[in-house]
């Protein structure tokens, strides 16, 4: 079940590349090189963004563990300690 989740990450990468290639079709366009190094470096920094949400999804679908999920059941753990606790108190 958990490793499926790592193919939802097909959806923010498809829109991550096409934003990137709009922003490359614009940068094609614009005649001012400040702006065009300016196209450049978002497009670069989108690039970044779907390598990393790629290898998230390919580490979920291969190992079937999703890191934030392990934080959420240890954040869970000790909530739920914390308010045994407090009923022991009262």
């Amino acid at each position: 079940m958990i490793r499926l989740l790592g193919l939802f990450a097909i959806i923010p990468i498809s829109l991550l590349l096409t934003v990137s290639f709009f922003v490359l079709i614009t940068v094609c366009k614009v005649e001012n090189k400040g702006l065009k190094a300016f196209g450049y470096v978002i497009a670069a920094l989108l690039w970044a963004a779907v390598i990393l949400a790629f290898s998230a999804g390919l580490y979920i679908v291969i190992t079937g563990k999703h890191p934030l999920m392990e934080m959420m059941q240890q954040h869970m753990m000790q909530m739920k300690g914390q308010m045994m606790q407090q009923m022991m108190n009262r």
